[in-house]
């Protein structure tokens, strides 16, 4: 029996097995800081804009550092030292493309290239083609470090019914086209941090996932590949008070128990 709610944690559950579309939801309702994790919807609507004919992935942005809170216009830039990819920074001025700057903000979670990608499409755009899938209770307010936002608590947030929902959908190619569906899943599946879905998994398991990491938030979301064909959406998220990585390995560990359910020995 999986202790998921006590004095110091909130963890949530949402797995849907894609072929029986068999379900566990836990807590799949309450509403988490997104973190990271809404960096797959903003992916989404760029691939949807881009469908559309708005831009292509192919163009070029220039790499800069400075954007607008959405309370006043006012500007800020964001940290390196709170960044998980460096490298962007020092290309700052120099010409990028948009599919290598959505790949970094995926793979690396890149706040630089998320934050570029959101003035892009704008937020108000990701959150009106989630509630047109269906996923009412995802928020994408803002980028990163807005903290004149922060502090009004205008937060990013989500529920893990919504993360199982789009990523339920674009496994099924149900998203903008087959053809893009398939490119996000390949973007997802270079996923750097490891930690969580896939952790405790076999290494011929392939996981395309988004995980979501602040002070007291660890998330992962994404659609797992079994070798035989199988595949399940599985959504983790967390908060806690705290070591993370304790939150991490109760994560994992849940992960490992979906894994052994739909892999019987």
């Amino acid at each position: 029996m999986l202790e998921l709610q006590n004095g110091n944690g909130l963890f949530a559950v949402a797995f849907k097995d894609l072929a029986t579309r068999e379900t566990i939801l836990i807590n799949d309702k309450i509403s988490f800081h997104a973190a990271s994790t809404m960096k797959t919807p903003v992916l989404i609507e760029l691939y949807k804009q881009a469908a559309a004919g708005k831009f292509s992935l192919t163009d070029s942005l220039v790499v800069k550092n400075s954007f607008s809170s959405i309370v006043d216009g006012s500007e800020f830039t964001l940290d390196s030292a709170d960044d998980s990819q460096l490298e962007l920074y020092r290309q700052v001025g120099q010409k990028k493309t948009i599919a290598a700057l959505a790949y970094q903000m995926i793979i690396a979670s890149s706040n630089l290239a998320t934050n570029m990608m959101i003035e892009l499409v704008k937020a108000e755009n990701v959150m009106k083609t989630m509630k047109e899938i269906g996923a009412n209770d995802i928020q994408v307010l803002r980028g990163v470090e807005d903290n004149k936002a922060f502090e009004k608590g205008l937060n990013n947030t989500t529920t893990a019914f919504d993360q199982l929902l789009i990523f339920e959908k674009m496994a099924k190619h149900q998203l903008v086209s087959r053809k893009a569906c398939e490119a996000m899943i390949s973007i997802l599946l270079d996923q750097k941090f490891n930690e969580i879905i896939p952790a405790k998994l076999p290494g011929n398991v392939k996981v395309a996932h988004k995980t979501g990491s602040i002070t007291g938030i660890q998330h992962d979301a994404g659609i797992v590949f079994l070798p035989g064909g199988k595949k399940y959406v599985l959504i983790l998220l967390s908060k806690f008070e705290g070591n993370e990585k304790k939150a991490q390995e109760t994560m994992a560990n849940i992960s490992k128990l979906i894994y052994d359910y739909m892999s019987p020995q």
